[in-house]
């Protein structure tokens, strides 16, 4: 049985393959504000890529250089897969690249979509993203990508981490138990699932439900940052550690985060626990309630009275 690290080197391989890429270690657009900065995590490695690439490149003229080039790329693809941040620590004098808050990847939106044209719009983005295959998650054995789910014109939106095995199954966001558990959690602010918005920082599950990596992350921004510019949400809920780093740019212990209004995209951002955290454990369910509690005051809701 293939082992996890050599299925994602192959995922990787195979990524890079697709894009008619060989160089695999080039170094992103600095001017781009979702450019990932990588280098090479070994120079053998690097010679045998480009080897590859050069036979690719340049059709060979004999059979033995045939299987020779079959032999570069086979090597590439069996190589181990490089440890990507300690390669830019150790080898490199490229610093690792550091996150960008929402409001500093692009600008604003200097007028609003109309709320009447929001669901169309979020449907040209997600005709845009398309079978997407801009990052490895496309290749880590996803089924469905999961745009987004929700009133295109919600005053109050959820961003959790990326999609689980139900999510990946059905399409949509938070629909296993995590998303039941989020289901509540917005009838106890007193509105219904159709009346808020929901999304992921990652459009496609990550193996085995670990947190994406950040080239994924980073890949899947923009689209996540569009959706919010034309939902225009009043409020954002942060559902863990994942979302409030990559949504507001900064790595901190969510404890550092909550109580407190942050800012994303011109709406309010509170930061809370992730709906699957709160279920390994429930003792922080009042915790995350204090949170929305505060949403709820921003947005003037009330519970529904209990009968």
């Amino acid at each position: 049985m293939q082992s996890e690290a050599g299925s994602q080197a192959r995922a990787w391989v195979e990524y890079f393959r697709d894009m008619g890429v060989y160089d695999f270690y080039r170094r992103g657009d600095p001017a781009s504000p979702c450019a990932i900065e990588i280098e090479a995590g070994a120079d053998a490695a690097t010679q045998r890529a480009t080897d590859a690439a050069a036979a690719f490149n340049d059709p060979p003229t004999s059979p033995t250089e045939a299987t020779a080039a079959r032999r570069g790329l086979d090597d590439v693809a069996a190589a181990p897969a490089p440890n990507l941040a300690s390669t830019i620590d150790e080898r490199t004098s490229v610093p690792p690249a550091k996150l960008i808050s929402f409001d500093d990847l692009a600008p604003l939106p200097a007028a609003a979509v109309p709320a009447a044209e929001r669901e169309a719009a979020l449907r040209a983005i997600q005709q845009e993203i398309g079978d997407c295959t801009r990052c490895p998650l496309a290749y880590a054995g996803r089924h469905k990508i999961v745009f987004g789910d929700g009133l295109a014109a919600a005053r109050l939106m959820f961003v959790g981490e990326g999609p689980g095995a139900d999510e990946d199954t059905q399409g949509i966001p938070f629909v296993g138990k995590a998303g039941q558990l989020l289901n509540n959690m917005i009838g106890a602010m007193g509105l219904s699932r159709a009346e808020v918005y929901i999304a992921n920082i990652v459009k496609c599950r990550p193996p085995n439900n670990r947190v994406p990596e950040p080239v994924e992350a980073n890949t899947c921004s923009q689209f996540l940052l569009r959706q919010i510019d034309v939902v225009r949400p009043e409020a954002i809920v942060a559902l863990g550690a994942t979302a409030a780093t990559y949504l507001l740019g900064v790595k901190q212990p969510l404890s550092s985060l909550r109580g407190r209004w942050h800012g994303c995209r011109g709406a309010k951002l509170a930061v809370t626990y992730h709906p699957a955290f709160l279920l390994r454990d429930p003792r922080q369910k009042a915790e995350a309630w204090k949170d929305l509690q505060m949403v709820m005051a921003e947005l003037g809701l009330t519970p529904p009275a209990r009968k």
